[in-house]
């Protein structure tokens, strides 16, 4: 490597202090001294000839050019984490064998409440199988590799996935028992304006479509915002409030109510999908099926 050329782990540690704002703090989160750190910036901007940090009494403060490189960065830390994936499973076995790293994508809730019971079935049938779980409602790039299997709410657009649908995940509102004998059964989408309502803070897509969709909601101010499903759903066991829970989730608890049944019904269609590259990887292809079979058993279980 000539000097003009810095080393990935200069990149690695400069990705480190942008997320977590000073050398001490990258340090902890790598598992490096901080001078190391300190040494590892001053030899990047040395190669790259340009100034990335300013030191300052408070610390570093990042310079234009380090923000502008920040999501290349980012670029490179993804691509070497498909790398290693990729190179864990020649690396751990012989060939045609179920071992290695496979990263999945969903959300808090199928994250929390459906897959835990799927992944010990499927890791238990292979001990050689790792798991990395992306906890995140956003959509995860599976054709950069962000991640290797992702279970969505919409159906993917993007070309040279493989994609299996699922079927329909209902969801309604609902709120616990103890809740509605202090406050009383809303009798309409109108009345949920006297209730509390347990809603998203954030302004999205999904939230602006629900008022198109059901006017009556504007009714409906939340008294409690929380963008997180789990968090939301813990709140509506609580007691705390009204909010919109999976129906086949929503029937583990029988201190749970649904409400408003003939006003209000939403339907999740659900997709799981990877890149058509994995297809043939034994790892990719036996976690995509245990994970498709199992979505699927949960829907059925849920309709009963």
């Amino acid at each position: 490597m000539s000097e003009l050329e810095p080393s990935w782990d200069h990149y690695r540690t400069f990705l480190a202090v942008m997320r977590e704002g000073s050398l001490s703090a990258a340090a902890r989160a790598l598992g490096l001294a901080q001078p190391t750190v300190g040494r590892h910036i001053d030899a990047l901007e040395t190669a790259i000839g340009i100034q990335l940090f300013l030191r300052t009494p408070q610390g570093l403060l990042p310079t234009e050019a380090a923000i502008d490189l920040w999501p290349q960065a980012e670029q490179l830390a993804l691509q070497a984490t498909a790398l290693l994936r990729s190179v864990s499973t020649h690396r751990s076995s012989t060939k045609g064998a179920v071992a290695g790293t496979v990263r999945i994508s969903a959300s808090d809730t199928i994250a929390v409440e459906v897959l835990p019971e799927i992944l010990a079935a499927l890791t238990n049938h292979y001990p050689e199988l790792i798991i990395e779980l992306s906890v995140s409602d956003t959509i995860e790039d599976l054709l950069r590799q962000e991640a290797d299997i992702a279970i969505r709410m919409a159906e993917p657009t993007q070309e040279a996935l493989v994609v299996r649908r699922i079927g329909n995940i209902d969801v309604g509102l609902y709120a616990h028992r103890r809740y509605l004998e202090q406050h009383g059964v809303p009798t309409s989408l109108d009345d949920l304006g006297r209730h509390r309502v347990i809603g998203y803070h954030a302004e999205s897509a999904f939230v602006r479509s629900m008022r198109k969709r059901y006017p009556g909601l504007e009714h409906a101010q939340p008294a409690l915002k929380v963008d997180s499903n789990i968090a939301q759903m813990a709140l509506i066991r609580a007691g705390c409030g009204i909010g919109f829970f999976q129906l086949g989730l929503a029937r583990r608890d029988p201190d749970l109510v649904r409400i408003l049944q003939s006003e209000l019904a939403l339907t999740l269609t659900t997709f799981v999908a990877m890149h058509e590259n994995l297809k043939t990887t034994p790892r990719c292809r036996v976690t995509f099926d245990a994970i498709a079979e199992g979505m699927a058993a949960y829907i059925k279980s849920a309709d009963r």
